[in-house]
């Protein structure tokens, strides 16, 4: 058995302009809606081995979607549950920054327990339990799988995968379009 987590293409929504932390749930529900990136591209090596899976999972934020379609594979399952890990946020009126800025801060603070907005560190690694399980279920059924999700939730999803036995890099890759393959 086979399970393969891919992280999807560019968005299309940057990390220009600047807001508050309290404007930032505008930005990230846009990023959620967002597709990829017209000049985001897979390599050869990346559609190649995702056009050989015999399954191919996605969240439903369009982003997984879109990145699946462009790797020209049938989507057999579209689940909230392979989402990315909610990303938390303040209502702090100032200073205005860059969203990138305030992800990689919240991101940080997240590590750290703050979870206001977001969801908890313990809630993100049971449901990467729940996504791991479910991968492996249609992995017995399919003989390989390809997930094309998000990159904190594929990295919680390789440690319940390693930690159950499964060979595979420990983080799946963290650059658009990155995969780790998993095998038992």
């Amino acid at each position: 058995m086979e399970i393969t987590l891919l992280r999807h293409g560019a968005s299309s929504v940057g990390y220009s302009g600047k807001l508050k932390a309290s404007e930032l749930h505008q930005w990230i529900d846009a990023y959620n809606a967002a597709g990829i990136d017209h000049k985001s591209q897979p390599s050869t090596e990346t559609m190649n081995m995702a056009q050989a899976c015999k399954a191919v999972v996605c969240s439903d934020l369009c982003r997984s979607v879109a990145s699946a379609e462009r790797l020209g594979v049938k989507i057999t399952h579209i689940d909230p549950l392979f989402r990315e890990v909610a990303l938390p946020y303040g209502e702090w009126r100032t200073p205005n920054a860059s969203p990138l800025f305030w992800v990689a801060l919240f991101r940080l603070l997240w590590f750290c327990g703050y979870s206001s907005h977001g969801e908890s560190m313990a809630f993100t690694k049971e449901r990467a339990l729940q996504a791991a399980n479910k991968l492996i279920a249609i992995a017995k059924d399919s003989g390989s799988v390809l997930h094309v999700g998000h990159g904190f939730m594929n990295r919680y999803i390789s440690k319940v995968l390693i930690a159950n036995d499964w060979s595979g890099p420990s983080n799946p890759g963290e650059k658009y379009w990155e995969f780790g393959i998993y095998t038992i």
